[in-house]
């Protein structure tokens, strides 16, 4: 009989310890959290910054008293995020889409309206970036960073004559040193900035004469890239690339001995905001929304920005002191050129949501030109 009972007591114990294990103090079960984001487009702990998901599952556990565990991967592209999310084939909670993106999946019933009673933190969010045409009555977005396309370039290799504008992109002196997206839109852009040409155009002739430039440029071209332009611009594989400003910070601490990069803004050239949406997909929305909310908060938001080199729309960063003393003026000159004044810039030069018609051309035009 007290051997029964012993064994009972042992069965019981070994029960309540395996309850335990997958639960929070008080006894919730464990979370899981999918997030969806671009490559290097968080502070990951390295170099002794903030790791901000190991940080949000430490600060929710600590708050709730349940375990979160947060499954994070990354996409190269806003067409590659929303391939894998139209296919049904995923299951994200939380992803990171561009403006026009937003625009998209918002006409297409992708994403879900916020609960902004569990986003607090929106408050932060400056009026600049509110109200945008993508998500005019703020309904499915919160902002997380905004930019600008630049050029940036090796200062060893490429003459100071040759610089201020997109001509550089197709400077044949520089062949086989140039780099360029390889996405659809961005790529199409930087032709369609060159020649003047309306970046959001429903005429096809205007997408046409681009592919024409495009094609002009294609012999020059040493590869298209996305994520690859980091290794290849800062080892000085390739001297020339259109790409985000934030990340041209990202390479100068990387670059090689022999390499001198430098960066500037073509005129004109595309404005565009990244912001932190909740796809329908979703499976734990009050979670996806805490989630956003402690992204706004004011240690991970500076982190975040730190690390990713994007200016923030949160007043809690670039308002910052400490942030600013650590950036510079030189930094933050490129980082921030004229806050106040983004909206009308925004508004006149980023890229918004094409009909399906004019997408479905688009992808016609760009296979073209990858398999000419």
């Amino acid at each position: 009989m007290k051997k029964t009972v012993s064994l009972l007591l042992v069965f019981v114990m070994i029960l309540a310890a395996a309850l335990l294990s997958g639960c929070g103090a008080s006894g919730g079960k464990a979370k899981t959290l999918n997030v969806y984001n671009w490559g290097e487009y968080i502070s990951d702990g390295s170099e002794d910054s903030l790791d901000t998901i190991k940080a949000f599952e430490s600060w929710y556990e600590e708050t709730y008293k349940t375990k979160v565990k947060v499954n994070y991967s990354t996409f190269a592209s806003n067409e590659d995020m929303y391939a894998k999310l139209s296919s049904g084939a995923v299951s994200y909670d939380v992803i990171f889409p561009s403006d026009y993106m937003i625009a998209r999946m918002i006409g297409e019933g992708m994403l879900l309206p916020l609960n902004f009673d569990n986003i607090p933190n929106y408050q932060y969010i400056n009026e600049n970036f509110r109200s945008l045409y993508y998500d005019p009555d703020n309904t499915y977005s919160v902002p997380y960073t905004y930019n600008m396309v630049g050029i940036i370039y090796n200062a060893n290799v490429v003459d100071e004559e040759d610089v201020g504008s997109w001509d550089l992109m197709w400077n044949e002196k520089y062949a086989g040193n140039i780099l360029q997206f390889n996405n659809s839109r961005d790529a199409f852009g930087t032709a369609q900035y060159k020649l003047g040409l309306d970046v959001n155009s429903e005429d096809l002739s205007t997408w046409e004469a681009a592919l024409a430039e495009l094609k002009a440029q294609s012999p020059l071209i040493k590869s298209y890239v996305m994520d690859e332009i980091y290794n290849m611009m800062e080892s000085g594989e390739a001297a020339i690339g259109a790409y985000y400003a934030g990340d041209y910070f990202t390479m100068l601490d990387a670059q090689a001995a022999n390499v001198d990069l430098q960066f500037y803004y073509p005129d004109p050239t595309n404005y565009f905001v990244d912001a932190m949406c909740i796809p329908k997909s979703c499976q734990d929305k009050e979670l996806a929304e805490i989630f956003i909310n402690y992204m706004l908060s004011e240690e991970p938001a500076i982190a975040n920005a730190e690390y990713t080199y994007y200016a923030s729309p949160n007043s809690l960063v670039y308002s910052n002191e400490g942030y600013r003393e650590d950036l510079g003026e030189d930094t933050l000159a490129i980082l921030y050129p004229e806050i106040d004044e983004f909206r009308s810039a925004y508004n006149e030069y980023a890229f918004r949501n094409l009909s399906q018609e004019m997408l479905t051309k688009l992808n016609s035009l760009w296979e073209s030109l990858k398999i000419s």
